[in-house]
C-alpha cells in the first residue's frame, strides 16, 4: 500500500506566548515493512528546527520559536510504501532490549481487575495470549471519545470499559506486561477501510515481543493484528513517549488546538485493506508550562 499523510496541528493562544518549544515525533522510520518515499515538516512561524533521535530510536524534531507568538501551525506531509507481514516487524531500530518494555508507567499500570482479565486470556503460548488480549479488549471496551482524556490511565479506562485507542492500548500494555510479555505503545496513522480520509487525529496500537518472531503489532481498538494499512511513526512505554506533539511555553493564556489528519491509499483499487474500520482517534495533548 502507498500511504499519503497530510497532518496539520494549529495552536491559537489568547495572548502572546513566549519561549515556545515543541518536541515533535511526526516522522516515521523506515524498516522492512515501510519505506519512506518522501517526508516534509513545515511551520508557519520563524524558528529553529533541530532533527534528532530519542532513546527509543524515534525520529524527533525540536522546534524553538524565535519570538513570542499568538499562533503556531505545524504541517507534515509525506508518502510511505508499506508491506503486509501479518503484524510481524523486522528491520526496526531497536536501541533497547525487549525487557525494558516490561516496565509499568503511571498510564499503563495494572490493578487486580486488569490482572484478572490478563490471566483469563492466558494461553499456552505468548502469541495466542496476545491474540486473546486483542480480541478480549475489542469485545469488552466501547469507543467513547467523551469519557477519557490524554492523561487517563489504564485502570480508569478499564473500570468504565470505554475510551479511545490510547486507552485500549494502555490497557493492553498493562495486561501483557503483568503476564511477563514485553509490550510497547505505538503512535501512527491508519488508512481506514470505510473510506474516511480526514480524521481528527492519528491512531495508536501496540507491539509485543514474541519469542521466535520478534516484535509483532496488535490493534485492540479494531481487534486485529496490524496490516499494511498501518503507518508506524513512534514507539515508547506509553502515550507520553510516543505523542506526536509535546511542548512548553510561557504565558499565552488559554489555548485552542485544531488537529486534522488526512490519510489515504494513493494506490487505492490496487490494494484493498481487509480489516474493521478504525473508530478511535488517539488523543492529542500538549504539556504546558505557564507563568
Amino acid at each position: 500500500m502507498r500511504i499519503r499523510v497530510d497532518y496539520t496541528t494549529i495552536y491559537d493562544y489568547a495572548a502572546l506566548a513566549s519561549d515556545v518549544v515543541q518536541l515533535l515525533r511526526v516522522e516515521p522510520c523506515g524498516h522492512d515493512q515501510q519505506f519512506l518515499l518522501h517526508w516534509r515538516l513545515d511551520t508557519d512561524t520563524d524558528g529553529h528546527l533541530r532533527r534528532g533521535e530519542d532513546v527509543f530510536g524515534n525520529v524527533t524534531h525540536m522546534f524553538y520559536a524565535d519570538q513570542p507568538i499568538r499562533r503556531l501551525a505545524l504541517h507534515v506531509t509525506g508518502e510511505v510504501d508499506t508491506v503486509d507481514t501479518h503484524g510481524i516487524l523486522t528491520g526496526t531500530a531497536e536501541p533497547l532490549p525487549p525487557s525494558v518494555f516490561l516496565r509499568a508507567t503511571p498510564l499503563s499500570t495494572a490493578n487486580e481487575a486488569i490482572a484478572m482479565f490478563a490471566r483469563s486470556c492466558e494461553a499456552p503460548n505468548p502469541l495466542d495470549t496476545l491474540h486473546a488480549l486483542t480480541i478480549g479488549l475489542y469485545e469488552r471496551m466501547a469507543f467513547d471519545a467523551d469519557v477519557t482524556h490524554s492523561h487517563t490511565d489504564a485502570i480508569h479506562a478499564f473500570s468504565i470499559s470505554a475510551g479511545v485507542c490510547q486507552d485500549y492500548s494502555h490497557i493492553f500494555l498493562a495486561a501483557a506486561r503483568c503476564l511477563g510479555i514485553p509490550a510497547r505503545y505505538v503512535s501512527g496513522h491508519l488508512v481506514r477501510a470505510d473510506g474516511l480520509v480526514t480524521q481528527p487525529a492519528g491512531h495508536a496500537w501496540c507491539e509485543a515481543f514474541v519469542p521466535g518472531l520478534g516484535w509483532c503489532g496488535f490493534d485492540p481498538t479494531n481487534g486485529i493484528s496490524t496490516t499494511d494499512a498501518y503507518l508506524r511513526v513512534a514507539v515508547g512505554l506509553d502515550y507520553l513517549d510516543a505523542a506526536p506533539v509535546r511542548g512548553a511555553r510561557r504565558g499565552g493564556g488559554a489555548e485552542t488546538m485544531l488537529v486534522s489528519v488526512t490519510t489515504r491509499d494513493t494506490l487505492a483499487g490496487k490494494s484493498t485493506p481487509l480489516f474493521r474500520p478504525a473508530i478511535a482517534p488517539v488523543a492529542q495533548a500538549q504539556e504546558q508550562v505557564q507563568s
